[in-house]
């Protein structure tokens, strides 16, 4: 298991890798349409999209949370 000092990382480490696959598979049929190497092309651009969102997810999530913490009443 690992360890619970590691939770926002790893959280970030998710949802980077969700929210990526999802964007870059719709942009990916957006662009390509439904062809025989979709999934190739797909994974190729998911893979460049992951490698921006994770480090990006880590430094913007604190933010986001202060930006939410202000909106809402405690």
């Amino acid at each position: 298991m690992i360890s619970s000092k590691f939770a926002p990382v790893l959280f970030g480490f998710v949802l980077s890798a969700l929210m990526s696959l999802i964007v870059s598979g719709i942009s990916t049929v957006r662009t390509a349409g439904l062809i025989d190497n979709l999934p190739s092309l797909w994974l190729g651009a998911w893979l460049m999209s992951w490698l921006v969102a994770f480090p990006v997810v880590l430094i913007v999530a604190p933010m986001a949370r202060r930006v939410v913490q202000s909106l809402v009443k405690a």
